[in-house]
């Protein structure tokens, strides 16, 4: 074997090496073994012992503040990009804060999930898979598993009612795993 031989072998050897860098990155970006990695969290409804928000108390003696959490909107998840399904609520606290909760939440595992409010209207189907992202929307958090119960903490200075809708959006593919629409309670 000459040296068109060895040049060949090289090659060979460099592109075989190359090959597993592309399939190694390949797989450190996609996470394909996090589609059958369930987590589950069960996390109680966030109680607040805090003075109450102002004009929550004594506004009218007949009008007593409520004593605990008082969802004031909610909704249901559908599924978009992979099976979703769970309730969706925003929840008063005592204190006055919102903390937007999922309950019984089952949906795959991927990378990058996360939990958004958006302004754009939920749609069944491929045609909703992606629209969270093309108007306004609020990062609240990463998923803290894909089943379970989980609280979200609002910002104080969110105005959540401009968000009429919650999406498990997958960040790293710009993809909705699922999302509901909330209703005023």
């Amino acid at each position: 074997m000459g040296r068109a031989g060895n040049k060949r072998k090289q090659w060979w050897a460099a592109a075989v090496v190359a090959g597993l860098a592309v399939l190694a990155a390949g797989l450190v970006w996609f996470k394909p073994w996090a589609l059958w990695v369930d987590e589950t969290v069960h996390e109680a409804l966030p109680s607040a012992k805090a003075a109450p928000a102002p004009g929550t108390r004594g506004t009218s003696p007949a009008t007593p503040a409520p004593s605990g959490p008082v969802t004031v909107a909610q909704g249901t998840l559908i599924s978009h990009e992979h099976a979703t399904t769970g309730t969706v609520k925003i929840i008063r606290l005592e204190d006055g804060t919102h903390t937007l909760r999922l309950e019984g939440l089952d949906t795959s595992s991927g990378p990058d999930v996360r939990v958004w409010l958006s302004d754009a209207p939920v749609k069944p189907g491929k045609a909703g898979w992606r629209v969270f992202d093309d108007g306004r929307y609020v990062n609240l958090a990463p998923l803290k598993a894909n089943k379970g119960d989980q609280n979200y903490p609002l910002p104080a200075d969110l105005d959540w009612t401009a968000y009429p809708s919650v999406s498990i959006w997958c960040d790293r593919f710009d993809v909705s795993f699922g999302a509901a629409p909330l209703t005023r309670a």
